[in-house]
């Protein structure tokens, strides 16, 4: 049986058919060593798509294969069979996935996309059905057979023919914005076999029962079944224009845009759906019911929970209003009960986990106190303020569990917008409560630590708002029992929050901000107290975290003080604890690689392990000559010392002034010299002074160098040395006053740390004395100084001044 020629004559003319496709001479010869057989055609699977006999329709084609069948068919001028996949999500399909009934026709236009796509216009001639795959192909290729369509007569078909009509034209009357054009072609049809494909193909059923119908060939059976879906799409249309109705009759001209939320109502009214939502208003109700939110807000939940349910699943603010609803009631609204407090354990506690820290340790244990004696008394608002790395983070975890609270963290450092604080309005997409809230529901409860970490480090104020303003009202104690988050719009009660702020300065802490808070200092460790903490906790935590067991590697004390003094030089541990990391991680390499069991490093295993010492005693060559003077500065990572460096050179009596000096140091530089002159009676028109700072990459400023720039400019004039031992800090004036500074604490621990065994302090300073470690003034002797003749009697030795010298 030779089907293929006939169909060639039917679609493409006999001429066609003779030159094998309509192939130019050229293709022809190419294409001769492989040619179709005469009953085969080109196939292209169709994810979810079935076309009928008679219906042109557009298809888009994106798989290689069916790209290239496209295309040859294109090229040869042949039809090509179209089959539906039966599992629309797979890829690359083989014939047991297809469906081998299928509808033939030829590809009317082939469009290619400016992305790259394939779109195709083909027009369905006739059923087919596939006798057998061949392979070789680079695309589907299967041996069919044709299905011809019986003209088939009678009184039964006449009969469904004309229900069949008539369906359509009812069908079409009910769908909106179909133009009337399309009732009069249903009339004009008069073939049942082509009015059971065109509707066939229009109608809204599964591709199934499109399928279904396509492989019935009997037309009786084929039009019962048309008709048979055709009929409940009409019921369902019916429904749908009464819903529609009954909506409209309920809104007026002003309430159009609700037209479409009620139509959903309805539809779910009579499909018996929206249980899902009737659940979730019911799960929020009881979550409200037991919230035990203050009376105002309840109010306000049950009011915004009546608008959800008004509102209907589908509404635009559907979802954000639930978002809110579940926020209230997440969040800890419920006073949590009291636990009872134990000084003499929350004692042992902070003990436990920091060494030292006096003054914090008793101010904790004095609230601690205060509280077991007064539950309902306010908390503190505390400010740890010191240099990196002295432990401020790690006390606020400490406090939590000496306290017996919830420890949660809000880093501020770079937040320059107010809603980080407060949180956005809910007007916002996305809108969020700010980091306070959100602190207090992941803790489950007002009985909290929360950390504001680097409160100094908050970004500026601008277009989004101010967040140290913001923050004014979290840290004030008679205002944060009624907080209230713009995302919230209702009050929350933080008044039990114990709020501990770090910061490593002040001076960038807003004035109203910090008048909130009590700060306490952490100024540095000494080296007995480094020693003493690695000991407890550094070394024990770094064999942990280098996968080492107590018994196999171990630190002596001199290993541990070596580390201190020789490769580190910082008021905090944090340094010290990475250069104990990396002596514990060349230990643990030799247990690994089986050179020993247990390994004890020695400060004499240091430099094979750490490399030369990083630090030395520079005093005694920077001092050995006139003109350089060993002051102390305060920085925001703690202490430090300063050399001053003077020389003269022919001039004419210039100062010149290096080293990145700020206005204030200038100022203290040209009274310093003043002074000097006068001390020594020389005009010095003929020279010029220079005073350098080193380390010139650091911008320096402060009026405390005075003292130390006055002795290094009169060992200069006076030619000589000033003390290597000896270090010095205080403000002059031109009657020769030491005036008082800050930062004692600091800088005399960064004295200790340099050498230095003789620090001069101004005398208005010795009640600062008490804030230095016992340690510390044990190590070092203090020089008060109330002129700048003790200075000069303490560093440099007897030098009267010139009017002195004249008198006598």
């Amino acid at each position: 049986m030779k089907l293929w020629p006939t169909l060639q004559e039917m679609w493409f003319g006999e001429d066609a058919s003779r030159a094998g496709g309509g192939h130019s001479a050229a293709a022809q010869s190419e294409g001769a060593a492989r040619r179709l057989p005469e009953d085969a055609l080109i196939l292209i699977p169709m994810r979810n798509a079935v076309l009928f006999p008679g219906v042109m329709s557009p298809i888009t084609v994106g798989r290689a294969a069916s790209v290239a069948a496209a295309q040859e068919a294109v090229k040869r001028e042949l039809p090509v069979g179209f089959l539906l996949q039966r599992d629309p999500q797979q890829g690359e399909v083989e014939p047991a996935d297809l469906h081998w009934v299928g509808t033939a026709g030829p590809i009317v236009r082939y469009i290619t996309g400016p992305e790259g796509t394939h779109h195709l216009v083909v027009q369905g001639q006739s059923r087919f059905r596939v006798l057998e795959f061949l392979e070789g192909w680079p695309f589907l290729v299967a041996r069919v057979a044709m299905v011809e369509q019986a003209q088939a007569e009678g009184p039964e078909i006449e009969a469904r023919f004309l229900q069949l009509r008539e369906q359509a034209v009812e069908a079409i009357g009910l769908l909106p914005q179909v133009p009337d054009e399309l009732a009069d072609v249903v009339r004009g049809i008069d073939s049942p076999g082509s009015l059971t494909d065109m509707v066939s193909n229009f109608i809204d059923v599964k591709n199934e029962e499109k399928q279904d119908i396509l492989e019935t060939f009997d037309l009786v059976q084929r039009l019962d079944k048309v008709m048979a879906l055709l009929s409940g799409r009409i019921e369902v249309l019916k429904l749908s224009k009464q819903i529609g109705e009954k909506t409209r009759a309920h809104f007026d001209e002003r309430q159009r845009e609700h037209v479409l939320r009620e139509q959903l109502r309805q539809i779910q009214k009579e499909l018996g759906e929206g249980d899902d939502t009737a659940a979730e208003a019911e799960e929020l109700q009881r979550a409200i019911d037991t919230a035990g939110m203050p009376e105002e807000v309840l109010k306000h939940a049950q009011k915004e929970l009546k608008r959800l349910q008004r509102m209907g699943e589908g509404g635009g603010e559907y979802s954000m209003l639930r978002t809110y609803l579940e926020w209230l009631t997440e969040l800890p609204w419920k006073l949590a009960p009291q636990q009872p407090i134990d000084i003499g354990e929350a004692r042992r506690v902070l003990d436990e986990d920091h060494f030292g820290l006096t003054k914090i340790k008793r101010r904790i244990l004095e609230y601690l106190a205060v509280r077991k004696l007064n539950p309902e008394g306010k908390s503190p608002i505390l400010c740890f303020a010191g240099p990196p790395g002295v432990g401020k983070t790690s006390l606020g975890q400490s406090i939590a569990r000496a306290t017996g609270r919830v420890f949660q963290r809000v880093a501020l450092g770079g937040v320059h917008d107010e809603a980080e604080v407060r949180g956005h309005r809910r007007t916002y997409i996305g809108a969020l409560p700010g980091n306070i809230i959100q602190s207090m529901r992941r803790a489950g409860t007002t009985n909290t630590v929360l950390m504001l970490d680097e409160i100094d480090k908050l970004g500026a104020g601008g277009f989004h708002g101010d967040p140290a303003s913001a923050l004014l009202e979290v840290l004030d104690p008679e205002q944060n029992h009624r907080f209230r988050d713009n995302y919230l719009a209702v009050d929350f009660d933080l008044s039990r929050v114990m709020f501990i702020c770090t910061a490593n300065v002040l001076d960038t802490i807003p004035g109203p901000l910090r008048d909130r808070m009590e700060i306490i200092q952490l100024p540095g460790y000494t080296e007995e107290e480094k020693i003493e903490i690695a000991r407890r906790y550094l070394v024990r935590r770094q064999i942990e975290a280098n996968g080492l067991k107590p018994e196999q590697a171990g630190l002596t004390d001199a290993a541990l003080a070596g580390i201190v003094r020789d490769y580190t030089r910082e008021a905090g541990v944090r340094n010290l604890e990475r250069e104990i990391g990396a002596t514990l991680r060349r230990v643990a390499m030799q247990v690994a690689e089986g050179q020993a069991q247990s390994v004890t490093v020695d400060a004499p295993d240091l430099p094979a392990i750490l490399g030369p010492q990083r630090f030395e005693n520079e005093l005694a060559l920077r001092t050995s000559m006139p003109g350089v003077a060993t002051g102390l500065a305060w920085t925001p990572v703690g202490g430090d010392i300063l050399f001053i460096e003077a020389s003269k050179v022919p001039g004419s009596g210039r100062l010149i002034l290096t080293g990145q000096l700020g206005d204030v140091m200038k100022e203290s530089a040209q009274a310093a010299l003043t002074l000097a002159k006068t001390w020594t009676g020389d005009a010095l028109e003929k020279l010029d002074i220079h005073v350098h700072v080193p380390a010139g990459a650091t911008p320096k400023d402060g009026p405390s160098a005075g003292v130390a720039m006055f002795l290094a400019l009169l060992s200069l004039l006076a030619g000589k040395p000033v003390r290597a031992d000896v270090a010095m800090t205080g403000e002059v004036s031109l009657r020769g006053l030491v005036l008082p500074i800050g930062g004692v604490k600091e800088k005399t621990l960064a004295a200790l740390r340099a050498g230095i065994r003789t620090v001069m302090l101004p005398r208005r300073n010795e009640k600062d004395l008490d804030d230095v470690p016992a340690e510390a003034r044990e190590k070092l002797e203090f020089v008060w100084l109330d002129r700048v003749e003790d200075a000069v009697r303490c560093a440099i030795g007897d030098l009267e001044p010139a009017g002195a010298r004249e008198a006598a």
